[in-house]
């Protein structure tokens, strides 16, 4: 293999891992304040076709990913009102969110079918990225890469750092105790759903403004559920969701550049590469229950109202 192949799939790495860290950073947040939601996928499907459809019609990227934000915090607050106000299950409603998401998504991008659209261009920063090997491997990627790596700081430094975090992990932790010394529990879950809904709009509109800079049905191909299954893996730790991502952004470009080294292997075993990474990774982490039980938010999927 030559460095030139090596720094190609590395690039390629980074890109694929860039909408998995916005969805599972966004997920992260959410599930540290105590709520499961599980309608990631469904999100990132109208944040796609938000994205794009705005972009396109307007020619502004940035007009674009407002609108996937947009999208992605309408779909949330569905979720959160249903949940948190109405107190119904949140498995279910994240799973019939998920099914609302790809059904929305397919009937407002029939339209937009196969257009193609000016993705975000890559930056070129003088001199840095023309350093032989460097270059190219930390200064010429679109801004949303980079703009996923700020998240990742913004996130940790939140949660470890500040009042707000340490609110957000009291509540995820124990919402009536949270209460009664006067939090407001509730505003603060919304809050969590809220920017997790924004960033996986975000994720969606990468899919289909950079990543593969066109709309076609059912785009996120499964990444929101392993954004969801990046969260466990990582132990709801921020750094671990980072490394998590490139590794199964990683895995994602090594089957797509294994079919063209022409590796005699079926390509359907090879596109499924990436889903049974997730799943043999979650065996592994689940095994050690201690991890998991020391790290996992106590009151993660389970109902609160302050009246009751």
């Amino acid at each position: 293999m030559s460095v030139e192949t090596l720094i190609a799939m590395l690039a390629s790495t980074t890109a694929a891992a860039t909408p998995l860290i916005f969805a599972a950073l966004g997920e992260l947040v959410t599930e540290r304040a105590g709520v499961l939601n599980l309608g990631v996928e469904g999100t990132m499907l109208v944040g796609a076709i938000a994205g794009f459809a705005v972009g396109l019609t307007t020619g502004s990227l940035t007009l674009g990913y407002l609108a996937a934000a947009l999208a992605g915090v309408l779909m949330a607050l569905i979720f959160a009102v249903l949940t948190l106000q109405l107190q119904t299950n949140q498995v279910a409603t994240g799973l019939a969110l998920t099914l609302f998401g790809v059904g929305l998504s397919a009937f407002l991008g029939k339209s937009f079918a196969g257009q193609p659209i000016a993705g975000l261009p890559h930056l070129s920063i003088p001199l840095l990225s023309d350093i032989p090997v460097l270059g190219p491997l930390l200064f010429r990627f679109d801004i949303l890469v980079y703009a996923s790596i700020a998240l990742y700081v913004a996130v940790q430094w939140f949660l470890s750092r500040t009042r707000g975090g340490l609110l957000l992990r009291a509540v995820g932790e124990s919402p009536a105790v949270a209460h009664a010394i006067g939090h407001p529990v509730q505003r603060v879950r919304y809050a969590a759903v809220l920017f997790g809904g924004a960033c996986s709009g975000i994720a969606g509109a990468y899919l289909s403004t950079a990543l593969t800079p066109m709309w076609v049905e059912g785009l996120s191909a499964g990444r929101g559920w392993i954004a969801l299954a990046l969260v466990v893996f990582a132990t709801w730790k921020p750094l671990r969701v980072l490394a998590g991502a490139y590794l199964f952004g990683g895995v994602t470009v090594l089957q797509l550049y294994a079919q063209g080294f022409g590796l005699h292997v079926p390509s359907e075993f090879l596109s499924m590469l990436p889903y049974a990474a997730t799943v043999v990774v979650l065996v592994l982490i689940c095994r050690d229950r201690q991890t998991i039980l020391l790290n996992q938010p106590a009151s993660l999927g389970k109902p609160f109202h302050p009246e009751l």
